[in-house]
């Protein structure tokens, strides 16, 4: 009596035809859903992507705790990589350490600028003493400009503006209202 063929093992999905850096710029074309003219690595929110064998796992932050559009922010992530052949995506939420503004790039803060609204006026982490730990700097007089004619003559006018993560500003000089992107 002849014994049927064993059965063959499942061979392993073959590694990802992409690299890390190609993910990446992936992501710089997902635009955040509350200020679409910045992507979510601009925003610092994307935190790192590593490739395993045939999956893309991919570690992104909230810009605070609760934030209603990281639901939207992991769809587009994964609907991006998805659109690019990249089948097998798993996001890992990083609330450790806390996001804060000082991982948003240059790019990012002259494309809210560009927006209309004020980027984020300075840097909240001092990184010096790392090793010790992160330490918040005291927060200085902050000096909004505006990001319509440039003028640094502002007021605050609401602490909250048109989501949690921004202020309302006006300008004195061309007295045009604006959101100013709160430093975290």
């Amino acid at each position: 009596m002849e014994q049927p063929p064993a059965a063959a093992s499942a061979d392993p999905q073959p590694a990802l035809a992409c690299s890390a850096e190609q993910v990446w710029d992936w992501l710089g074309e997902v635009p955040d859903p509350e200020i679409p003219v910045i992507s979510v690595v601009d925003l610092g929110i994307v935190r790192a992507v590593e490739l395993r064998g045939a999956e893309c796992v991919v570690t992104i932050t909230p810009t605070y705790s609760g934030c209603p559009a990281m639901a939207v922010i992991a769809e587009a992530v994964t609907a991006a990589l998805h659109g690019h052949g990249v089948a097998n995506v798993r996001l890992v939420n990083q609330l450790s350490p806390a996001w804060t503004t000082d991982w948003m790039s240059e790019g990012g803060k002259a494309k809210l600028k560009g927006y209309g609204i004020a980027p984020p006026a300075q840097q909240v982490i001092d990184i010096s003493g790392l090793s010790a730990g992160v330490k918040r700097r005291p927060a200085p007089k902050l000096v909004v400009a505006c990001p319509n004619c440039g003028s640094s003559h502002t007021e605050l006018t609401s602490q909250f503006g048109s989501t949690p993560c921004k202020a309302l500003y006006k300008c004195v000089d061309c007295r045009e209202p604006f959101d100013y992107f709160k430093c975290h």
